[in-house]
This record gives C-alpha cells, sequence and structure tokens, in this order.
C-alpha cells in the first residue's frame, strides 16, 4: 500500500495532546496567579487598618487575625459543603429507591441542610470576631 492514513491519524492525535498540555500549563499558570493574587490582595488592601509606625507585634497580630478569619470561613465552608454535598446525594438515593416517600425525604432533607448552613453562619461569627471584636486586642494594640 503506498499511502496509509494510520500515520496521518496518529500524527493528528499526537499534536492535539500535545497542544492540550500546553493549554493545561497555560490553565495551571493562570489559576496559581489568580490565587496568588487573591490571597496577596486582601493583605495589601487593608493596610490602611494594619497600625503603622507601630511596634511589630500589633501588626503580625493584626495580620494573623485577617488570616485566622480568612481559614475559619475557608474551611467552615469546605465542610459544610462536604456535609451537604453528602446530605443531597443521600437524599436522592433514597428517593430514587422509594419514590413514594419523597416528601418525607425531602422534608427531613431540608431540615439537616439547615442544620447544617448554621454551622457556616457560626464560622461567619467568628471569622468576623476575629476580625472587628477581637477578644485579645486589647492585650496586643494598647497605644
Amino acid at each position: 500500500m503506498l499511502w496509509s492514513t494510520e500515520g496521518f491519524s496518529t500524527l493528528k492525535y499526537e499534536r492535539r495532546n500535545k497542544m492540550l498540555r500546553r493549554l493545561g500549563m497555560k490553565l495551571v499558570t493562570l489559576m496559581v496567579a489568580i490565587t496568588a493574587f487573591i490571597m496577596v490582595s486582601p493583605v495589601a488592601y487593608a493596610a490602611e487598618a494594619i497600625p503603622s509606625g507601630e511596634s511589630y507585634p500589633k501588626v503580625l497580630f493584626t495580620i494573623g487575625a485577617m488570616i485566622a478569619a480568612g481559614f475559619a470561613m475557608g474551611i467552615g465552608a469546605l465542610g459544610v459543603g462536604f456535609g451537604m454535598g453528602s446530605a443531597v446525594n443521600g437524599a436522592c438515593s433514597a428517593v430514587g429507591r422509594n419514590p413514594g416517600v419523597q416528601g418525607k425525604i425531602m422534608m427531613t432533607m431540608l431540615v439537616g441542610l439547615a442544620m447544617a448552613e448554621s454551622i457556616a453562619i457560626y464560622c461567619l461569627v467568628i471569622a468576623l470576631v476575629l476580625l472587628y471584636a477581637n477578644p485579645y486586642t486589647k492585650y496586643f494594640l494598647i497605644g
């Protein structure tokens, strides 16, 4: 056979895979840059809130409170997301097995989701207390 399409299609797939790898690397680089910007920008924009010209422990305390508030919301929201996803998964599976009790399952699921969402609200309250009404402020930020 003088001419085969097998080599052409293999070459075509190799080019496509190479292009997809390059695109993937560009997307990863973009995501890392966006994540770095998002993590650094709150500290830069909150520079007015950080006491300037003051002692070093005061600045560290303020930055630590900001980071702790971010972790409180991030970890709290992550846990709530996993819990709510698991609850909805279980409810959908139960309705799929027994559609006759859909009303009872949905009512129980919605009450459970409300309880799980309250945990995220508690995390938000903790983050706001750390940022605006920190009880340890009197020890570090006394003028």
